[in-house]
């Protein structure tokens, strides 16, 4: 049996491409998956009309839904509220910022927040995953024999040629520890670009997968979100960009899946 899973990211309500999202939003709707990731920034600023407009957007979307933050999701105007409550505006619109978790038709995912409101460098929109995050997403996943999917706002490790990087404090060791621990998916946006390419750790069979935008942010990319198709031997994924009058496939990557016992 053929799994789908819809992995779209940084909608930047406020910023949003409105006929990219509808047009994603129809496809969802008229297709079905069996689970819906959304890898964080649902916002432009974090302003509170612009998490209104997220929730609702969120609710009109079928079956179940894992949605972590991204860095736009905590205040960049109320930089007060930044520092001291970053994630209380999301917390109160979307849902628990910290971890988020779900279980079901063989899938497993955990998100994990690599935002943070403030951090000991310049540039704050840059990523953190700190060891315990890590151990505690390997620790919930266990033993069991399911699709194992990490999520997380910024990609762990940087993407080839991508436009932008994330930098992520903490990024690589905690690549390793999901390879290790054979978690199968770790699902990021950030960079508004979609890629796929596996972790170099242990047998090669983590893989990372981003997905662009579906806001008016493009970088050198249509907007569009990616369709993943779980397979008994190998994960299809497939970017949808849209065209401007529809959606089609941009790229597809073929990723083989470590055997099963």
């Amino acid at each position: 049996m053929t799994l789908r899973i819809a992995h779209l990211s940084d909608i930047h309500f406020g910023d949003e491409n409105r006929a990219a999202v509808a047009a994603a939003t129809a496809r969802l709707q008229a297709d079905g998956v069996d689970l819906t990731v959304v890898s964080g920034d649902l916002t432009r600023f974090g302003e509170v009309t612009e998490f209104e407009q997220a929730a609702a957007w969120l609710k009109g979307l079928p079956g179940p839904k894992l949605v972590t933050p991204g860095n736009h999701d905590a205040p960049y105007l109320a930089w007060l509220e930044r520092i001291a409550a970053p994630f209380r505006r999301y917390e109160r619109h979307i849902g628990p910022a910290p971890a988020q978790v779900w279980r079901g038709r063989g899938l497993a995912a955990r998100g994990v927040n690599t935002a943070r409101g403030a951090q000991p460098r310049l540039n704050w929109s840059k990523g953190q995953i700190a060891p315990r995050q890590a151990l505690e997403a390997v620790q919930w996943f266990g033993a069991v024999d399911e699709v194992r999917i990490v999520v997380a706002h910024h990609p762990l490790i940087e993407m080839l040629g991508g436009p932008m990087t994330a930098r992520v404090w903490g990024g690589e060791a905690a690549a390793r520890r999901f390879s290790e621990h054979a978690v199968d998916l770790v699902l990021s946006g950030h960079v508004h670009a979609p890629f796929a390419r596996p972790y170099p750790y242990g047998d090669e069979r983590t893989y990372a997968v981003g997905a662009g935008t579906l806001s008016v942010r493009e970088r050198g990319v249509p907007p569009g979100f990616n369709v993943i198709e779980v397979e008994d031997a190998v994960f299809r994924v497939t970017a949808l960009a849209w065209t401007g009058s529809r959606l089609e496939p941009w790229r597809t990557w073929a990723l083989d899946r470590r055997p099963r016992s």
